[in-house]
């Protein structure tokens, strides 16, 4: 996937996203703040205007389709970062982790890594916020927070089944 971006001179700026073959999305930052969104059946056509939107609604929208409000976790790791560099993850714990097994407590995450366990989704329950006495098992899917190179101590914590 290619992104375009070139400066419109008392407008703003604008975005090319390549989708599936020649198709793409165009996406118009007026220096206000307003958005709009096209869509160009491929390079050089005239686009379509989709939809426009307030600053603010971008700014909402923008989030949600980052997965700060819903995360549809597939992988073992997906993560969201704050804007003072502290980011939020989401990581599957594999059946051989060293952690599967033990409470949060007995774990000592926090003092070994630096990340703090906030949350826990196991199956359709989510454990918010888990206690020190709270077991984690295989297949959990663990939300941290944390700097980088804490969460990167983390993941030797996780195990890796091979998949």
């Amino acid at each position: 996937m290619t992104i375009y971006e070139s400066d419109l001179p008392g407008v703003g700026k604008k975005f090319e996203v390549e989708l599936e073959g020649d198709e793409r999305l165009v996406i118009v930052t007026h220096n206000t703040g307003k958005r709009e969104v096209y869509h160009k059946e491929r390079e050089g056509a005239d686009s379509d205007k989709l939809f426009e939107l307030s600053d603010r609604l971008a700014r909402k929208v923008g989030t949600i389709l980052e997965g700060a409000y819903f995360q549809p976790v597939r992988t073992d790791r997906v993560e969201t970062m704050f804007t003072d560099g502290t980011f939020l993850e989401w990581y599957g714990v594999a059946r051989n982790a060293e952690i599967a097994g033990q409470t949060i407590g007995d774990s000592r995450i926090r003092e070994r890594t630096g990340v703090s366990v906030v949350a826990i989704q196991r199956d359709d329950e989510v454990i918010t916020p888990p206690t020190p006495e709270t077991v984690i098992e295989a297949g959990d899917t663990l939300v941290v927070v944390g700097e980088r190179e804490d969460c990167t101590e983390f993941e030797a914590l996780l195990g890796d089944d091979g998949a």
